[in-house]
């Protein structure tokens, strides 16, 4: 009985490989045919396009919301299924000698409730092979939880960490982060330099996304806690701010804002290579010649220094072709809205109001929120 014992030995060794690869190992697979990456696939795209029919805008991120830690669940659900079943074709194969020999089915039953020590004693292995068999799927079952135990609390650490910085953006950049509102939150005393601070947070910020997503995945389908945040929405934001400040503020940091451009785009490029999330145009521009306009008033306004050259406006359109069409790409297949560069009208912040506040209609005083802005913090 070659044949069973030759797929039980593939399948179990595609699993294990598998598991080391989503697990153990600290970088990116770049095998093609990934077993782990063909669930995605075919989990992903279906719950994506049921969630396209929901119009409710909190329905539909409550149930994209379901999707990262039910797609892990599953995922161990999935291993653990083609454990039992490649343990189930070994014990097939080698119980052949027996009169009359156990049908692929009871083989399973065998192998499902030894890989997790149930121990029932309905059914004992007959021969040495299989007595050896039971002990390595015993152990094996041991090992395959103990991954488990200890993958969560990896994914949920890096998820807690993603999220930290995504909420200190709240009271600094607005709800969802803007490039205007960042800015205009960080004029007056020691705006600049808290401005530089904050750039340089975020130079390791997205270095850490960075590494967390490519190692592992499955933390970049999590949703943030308000639905108008996501890490694809911040890192947006900071581009954003990167970019303009590179092309058309006088004296701002430029430095430190090359440094986090940079390291954001390598985020956003890898991420978006991952998920072969190819790039492409923006259906419709995040800042048209009307938009551009207006951001630059408001900023003007606020009492920044902005080039007004035709070279000023070529290269911050030089820069954004460096990155839109991969936070395009990233949106389209992570299903995650890109923010504006500046807000069609004012939005109150998450920091701000909250259900009670919804209910009673008290929000934080406008003079409060000028007053957070004036000294930048």
């Amino acid at each position: 009985m070659i044949l069973p014992a030759l797929a039980g030995i593939l399948i179990i060794a595609s699993v294990l490989w598998e598991a080391f690869e989503a697990v153990v190992l600290p970088r990116r697979a770049t095998r093609r045919f990934r077993i782990t990456r063909m669930y995605y696939r075919a989990s992903w795209i279906p719950w994506r396009w049921i969630a396209r029919r929901i119009r409710a805008n909190k329905t539909r991120e409550a149930f994209l919301s379901f999707y990262g830690p039910l797609s892990l669940l599953f995922l161990f659900i999935f291993w653990a299924i083609g454990l039992v079943f490649g343990y189930a074709f070994l014990y097939y194969a080698a119980s052949r000698h027996q009169h009359p020999p156990p049908n692929f089915m009871t083989c399973a039953y065998f192998s499902g409730s030894t890989i997790f020590t149930l121990g029932l004693g309905d059914i004992a292995p007959q021969g040495w092979a299989e007595r050896w068999l039971a002990v390595a799927e015993s152990g094996l079952g041991f090992g395959f939880l103990a991954l488990v135990f200890s993958y969560l609390p990896v994914i949920y650490q890096a998820f807690s960490r993603r999220e930290v910085n995504i909420v200190l953006l709240d009271a600094r950049a607005g709800s969802p982060p803007t490039a205007a509102e960042l800015l205009r939150r960080h004029v007056g005393s020691d705006g600049m330099a808290q401005l530089q601070q904050l750039l340089h947070d975020w130079e390791r910020a997205s270095a850490e996304i960075l590494e967390s997503h490519i190692s592992y995945p499955a933390v970049a389908y999590f949703r943030s806690q308000h639905d108008n945040e996501s890490w694809l929405a911040a890192i947006t934001a900071i581009l954003d701010v990167s970019a303009l400040l590179m092309a058309s503020v006088e004296d701002a940091c430029a430095r430190q804002a090359r440094l986090t451009f940079a390291m954001c785009r390598h985020t956003v490029v890898d991420i978006a290579q991952l998920f072969s999330a190819t790039p492409r145009p923006a259906d419709k521009d995040r800042l048209p010649p009307g938009e551009l306009r207006r951001l630059r008033e408001s900023l003007l306004e606020a009492g920044f220094q902005l080039r007004e050259s035709e070279a000023a406006n070529t290269k911050l359109h030089k820069l954004r072709e460096m990155y839109d069409p991969y936070l395009q790409g990233l949106s389209r297949f992570l299903f995650m809205d890109l923010p504006p560069w500046i807000l069609a009208k004012e939005i109150t912040d998450n920091w701000r109001t909250s259900a009670w506040g919804r209910i009673s209609g008290f929000t934080t005083p406008v003079h409060e929120e000028v007053a957070i802005d004036d000294h930048g913090d």
